[in-house]
């Protein structure tokens, strides 16, 4: 009985997949997240399958994620209704009649990739046109890849913003994947969208290589280097890279040299706080040590960083109120993916109205 069920105006875009945490975090014992503003307890069954519930037993209202995995599905922590992948009441401990009103509402969740999508609809019949993202990245044989969870006491749209505009890299990341800011500022920049998918590319040839190259990669020297962002509504995909100065187009799909391709799920948690899952993919070269702990490492160090930046950023904006601010050159892709947001959100609310009228 998957159902999706919301109050007032949607506040995000529905009728979308979120990510909602990957394969690896449910082991044995359920996970909870509050997301898009609902409490939910994920889970896997014996079989394998993945389940979302909401995180609140019909009998007592305790949470469900303070119960335990079993075989059949979860119980409950406080009297021992246990609940299956729907959310149905198989069984109330010392009593056989089972109330056709006890269940939990239930979320739609896909496992692809290891990554853990939940739907959420804009209306109570909402439901998956199709199957969420695929990113076979992770399952490509070129690269070995990990990951992490942040929670951000901030809107999610501002990590969207730091995504987006990666001239930040020179004055927040000196120590990673920074380099010099002044080719930061003043790379070459393109951006393009199709439908609700924002692309943002960004060149610096003939640059020196930042710490975290050059401790993965035997550049020979200078590099030209690539950053290529693209922004969906529910998370941003990001191929960066470098090669040895001259040796190839940067414009070239198949060109060499050190890549890391990023997954980042950015999915609000409320209006004012967000979830942020995030995997980080590289080649290792075969006449090196592998570097992907190191690239996972300083990746994870980058991400601090950014964290420390956008919640002092949103501390700020809360502080100040709404103050008028000024655009520059590198904000023209998050200026477009908060016009989308923007747009997807107003779609959700209408068809919320059409539904309650």
């Amino acid at each position: 009985m998957t159902q999706t069920i919301h109050s007032g105006a949607p506040a995000f875009p529905l009728d979308q997949w979120y990510v909602a945490g990957f394969a690896w975090e449910l082991q044995d014992v359920p996970v909870a997240r509050t997301l898009l503003g609902h409490p939910v307890v994920m889970f896997r069954t014996a079989d394998g399958r993945v389940a979302a519930l909401e995180d609140r037993c019909c009998h007592r209202e305790l949470p469900l994620s303070c119960g335990a995995v079993e075989a059949r599905g979860l119980r409950c922590g406080y009297h021992g209704l246990l609940f299956d992948h729907g959310g149905r009441c198989l069984e109330i401990p010392g009593q056989e009649r089972i109330p056709a009103k006890a269940c939990v509402k239930s979320f739609a969740l896909r496992e692809r990739d290891q990554i853990l999508w939940i739907w959420m609809g804009a209306t109570p019949d909402s439901m998956p046109a199709g199957e969420p993202p695929a990113y076979a990245v992770h399952s490509d044989e070129r690269y070995r890849f990990g990951g992490g969870v942040y929670h951000y006491d901030a809107p999610y749209q501002l990590i969207h913003d730091n995504l987006l505009d990666l001239s930040h890299l020179g004055y927040v990341h000196l120590k990673t994947i920074g380099g010099n800011a002044r080719i930061h500022m003043n790379a070459e920049l393109r951006v393009t969208q199709q439908g609700d998918v924002v692309t943002v590319v960004r060149h610096m040839p003939d640059s020196d290589p930042p710490p975290t190259y050059a401790a993965a990669w035997p550049f020979k020297g200078r590099i030209d280097r690539w950053q290529e962002v693209e922004f969906h509504p529910s998370h941003v995909r990001i191929w960066t890279g470098a090669m040895d100065a001259g040796t190839d187009r940067l414009d070239n799909p198949q060109r060499e040299g050190f890549h890391m391709r990023g997954f980042h799920g950015v999915t609000p948690e409320t209006e004012t706080s967000a979830h942020y899952f995030w995997t980080i993919a590289t080649n290792p070269h075969p006449g090196m040590e592998d570097p992907t702990q190191l690239v996972i490492d300083q990746t994870a160090a980058t991400f601090e960083e950014d964290k420390v930046v956008i919640e002092a950023q949103f501390r700020n904006q809360q502080r100040f109120g709404a103050r008028p601010v000024v655009d520059i050159h590198v904000d023209v892709g998050p200026n477009r993916a908060r016009r989308v947001i923007e747009r997807l959100r107003a779609a959700s609310a209408r068809a919320r109205e059409a539904c309650e009228a």
